[in-house]
């Protein structure tokens, strides 16, 4: 196993992790416990100075309802948003900072959805639920202040994984404008050189990935799209692409990988790797500034092509 050159690493970010580090964070945890661990990280992301509004409605789906949260100011663009958290934490409260941050950067409407988690609904519930989200948004963009040409879905993590299975199901049909993913989980049934170099210590250890991935997909084939969305045959039609990685991320292989299919695919990708910065990056600004700068340009790339 190749050991990781930190020499590059952000300080601040470098700092961070050692912190962490001492916490004790990291290791095969229960889920409740993993929760509450992931709850605590997303702690550092820090909203802008400015007032966002907020308010929270569901999508009835046939006895239940899917929770969401409404941000920004009305029009012209929207984003539906899913959380990360391994697919099997997190929610609207750990992500309220965030979705505040892109929605008044960007000067968008965001929906954040609050789909169903492992262990406790294992795949596909996720997935199902993302579809329906998206299918409601795009059904209902106007009456949710939202001009239905400019509605992207975007996500980190694990829920890169779903905005990308959306853009999978709706962008080919020319109905999203665009797919948005922060250092997304693309590819559970390889074994990349990053998944091994940065294998512990960078905020997403590999026992952590192994552990969601149980609770998530008990006995599923690892290479099915709707896993691994990398694995798809065929990326054409997809709709523009922005996709933002962290050089220190176990998943940037299979970030750099997608986004060159997809430029072979002849999709539009805007593609960014963040040299100094680790997994998770998007949700520090409150610890690392060099992770707001990133943000920063994550919220003017939605923006421009959201325009």
């Amino acid at each position: 196993m190749q050991e990781a050159d930190l020499s590059a690493l952000d300080p601040q970010a470098r700092r961070f992790l050692a912190m962490v580090a001492l916490g004790g964070r990291g290791g095969s945890v229960g889920i409740e416990e993993r929760r509450r661990g992931f709850a605590k990280l997303m702690q550092f992301s820090k909203p802008p100075a400015a007032r966002v509004a907020a308010s929270d409605s569901s999508i009835p789906v046939g006895d239940r309802a899917i929770p969401i949260r409404l941000y920004g100011a009305e029009g012209p663009g929207g984003l539906i948003y899913f959380h990360g958290g391994g697919l099997v934490a997190g929610g609207l409260e750990t992500h309220d900072a965030l979705c505040r941050t892109l929605a008044h950067g960007a000067g968008c409407r965001i929906v954040s959805v609050d789909y169903r988690l492992a262990p406790e609904h294992p795949f596909p519930a996720a997935i199902v639920d993302a579809l329906l989200a998206t299918r409601f948004v795009l059904r209902n963009a106007a009456a949710l202040g939202v001009d239905p040409r400019r509605v992207a879905v975007g996500g980190d993590s694990g829920g890169g994984t779903l905005a990308a299975i959306a853009a999978d199901v709706f962008g080919r049909r020319g109905r999203l404008r665009a797919q948005v993913l922060l250092c997304p989980a693309l590819d559970f049934a390889g074994a990349s050189a990053s998944r091994e170099t940065f294998a512990n210590g960078f905020l997403l250890d590999a026992s952590t990935l192994a552990a969601d991935l149980v609770h998530y997909a008990p006995q599923r084939p690892l290479e099915d799209r709707r896993i691994s969305p990398l694995r798809a045959a065929d990326l054409a039609g997809l709709p523009t692409t922005i996709l933002h990685t962290a050089a220190f991320d176990p998943l940037v292989d299979e970030g750099r990988a997608y986004a060159r299919r997809l430029a072979e695919a002849g999709v539009d990708v805007r593609y960014r790797e963040h040299a100094t910065l680790m997994h998770h990056f998007y949700a520090l600004n409150g610890v690392v500034p060099a992770a707001q700068v990133a943000l920063d340009g994550i919220a003017r790339d939605i923006a421009e092509v959201l325009a």
